[in-house]
């Protein structure tokens, strides 16, 4: 019997051992159940929470204190919702409430997710522990490929290597999903001509790969711009009685053609993907609006939002995000503006990437004013954008030479600062505005802004001069600074010799 069929029977055992497990604990849920009690689900108390640095756990003891039920799904929608959300803290609360504080049972699953959330919360080392401490039962493939995934998102090649060599000798790497994770370091690591030999040293396993597993290929043939390769792989995959072709392949080859210089090929790859594709897949929508907008087809990518509004569900934000940069890249930015209005009237929340898009369209067309008097808006209406949108706004009045107006709209994104929320100040940009004020504002001005900028980023130079200049200006002492300088190891830079020796000269 050879090692393909080995790999069958192995596959289909453990299945059958998954399915009966589940099964067995498919009802228990952690809860102090009241029968009065109309049931909601516990969702319904997690994601109306907008802080990421809540904890959660309260929230949820109190949600079974009142006599909830608190079900192993629902409490695995919540961790995977929050993941999604990259809010990946609260994920790690919640799993490890769930394995410590609740009646749940921690499946193999369970495990996997945590140790995920381990190395991403608290690093590789943290990982390594946990994995290491965990009892020998636990220790299943899932576990394994969690802490394998964890090398491959750290990009640590050797580890990866060594720890998959582990798995083989362990009988642990059975499916694709591994091969796939090293096919996806080498491509993160631009190592892209090794990603062919893990597919075909899969196969040799005896592991018949999946649609990721070509996917991968294909997309790493593009980056090395090997059409014939990436032709060879397609012709390959749809003769493979276990792949069922999707859409999200098709894409993948259009995308190859299109950044290749082949459109005709692109178009005829899109075609292909909208024959598989779902009618009420929106995801799959956006993806051929996205490729659609590159080739420039105005009429295609608006046929398509027609048949995703008709199809599916109302758009989401995403959509809207889709096809308003769609709209952008066509230069179309009158049916953009309509577009967001529709979107700000509908039931959606109110995400600032979508309006985003628009203002970073105005602010590349030299269009600055219709990209504040957008934000105007909004801050009429009671809402707060991002930071990252003032900041667009500031960098487009700095390229003008409108120095006075880029400082108050940074100002703006400072007063609207999150730490680890995506944004921080673009340092040639608050160089300029700090360079400005130092020569033209006044002390008081200076002043407020950097202690706002101080939220985002330590003293350095820059700040200081500013600072020092404002103050000569004013006729004040520097001594303080100087010492503030000294003690938070910033050297004096050139410009502020310079403000120190032309102050010097004056005495």
């Amino acid at each position: 019997m050879n090692t393909a069929v080995f790999s069958i029977a192995r596959r289909l055992s453990r299945t059958l051992q998954t399915t009966l497990q589940s099964q067995s604990t498919f009802s228990t849920s952690a809860r102090r159940y009241n029968p009065q009690k109309p049931q909601q689900r516990l969702q319904s108390i997690i994601f109306p929470v907008p802080d990421p640095n809540t904890n959660l756990v309260p929230r949820i003891e109190r949600w079974i204190e009142e006599g909830n039920a608190a079900y192993h799904n629902d409490l695995q929608l919540v961790i995977k919702g929050l993941r999604k959300l990259k809010r990946f803290r609260q994920a790690l609360e919640v799993s490890e409430w769930m394995r410590t504080k609740s009646n749940l049972p921690f499946r193999p699953g369970d495990h996997a997710v945590l140790l995920d959330l381990i190395g991403t919360v608290h690093g590789m080392s943290s990982a390594e522990d946990h994995f290491n401490n965990l009892p020998q039962e636990h220790k299943t493939e899932k576990a394994y490929g969690a802490l394998l995934n964890c090398y491959v998102r750290e990009r640590q090649v050797d580890k990866a290597l060594a720890h998959m060599d582990k798995m083989k000798q362990l009988d642990l790497a059975y499916t694709p999903l591994p091969y796939n994770n090293i096919m996806n370091l080498y491509a993160a690591t631009g190592q892209h001509e090794k990603v062919h030999s893990v597919l075909a040293k899969m196969k040799d396993d005896g592991v018949f790969p999946d649609n990721f597993s070509y996917r991968i290929c294909i997309i790493s043939c593009g980056a090395r711009s090997d059409v014939s390769g990436m032709e060879k792989l397609l012709q390959e995959m749809e003769q493979q009685p276990q792949i069922i072709m999707d859409w999200n392949t098709y894409t993948a080859v259009a995308n190859v053609y299109l950044s290749s210089g082949f459109p005709d090929l692109a178009v005829l790859a899109l075609e292909k993907a909208e024959k598989k594709m779902n009618k009420s897949d929106s995801v799959a929508y956006n993806h051929l609006i996205s490729l659609y907008a590159r080739l420039l087809d105005k009429c295609q990518v608006q046929r398509l939002w027609e048949l995703q509004k008709n199809y599916c569900k109302r758009p989401i934000n995403r959509d809207y995000l889709i096809m308003i940069s769609a709209l952008v890249k066509l230069d179309d930015i009158a049916e953009a503006e309509v577009l967001l209005k529709e979107w700000y009237s509908s039931l959606n929340i109110l995400d600032f990437r979508v309006p985003t898009i628009l203002i970073g369209a105005y602010q590349t067309s030299g269009q600055v004013e219709k990209a504040e008097a957008l934000l105007d808006q909004f801050v009429k209406k009671g809402k707060k954008p991002h930071s990252n949108c003032w900041g667009i706004v500031a960098a487009g009045y700095a390229t003008q030479g409108e120095m006075d107006k880029a400082h108050t709209m940074m100002k703006n994104a400072l007063s609207a600062y999150m730490p680890n929320m995506g944004w921080t100040p673009n340092h040639e940009l608050v160089k300029k505005i700090l360079y400005y004020l130092g020569e033209n504002g006044d002390l008081k001005d200076v002043e407020t802004f950097i202690e706002l900028l101080k939220v985002a980023r330590p003293m350095d130079s820059d700040m200081y001069y500013a600072l020092i200049k404002a103050r000569v200006r004013a006729g004040k002492e520097v001594d303080d600074l100087l010492k503030g300088m000294k003690d938070d190891g910033v050297k004096e830079s050139k410009d502020i010799k310079e403000v120190l020796a032309s102050e010097e000269e004056k005495k």
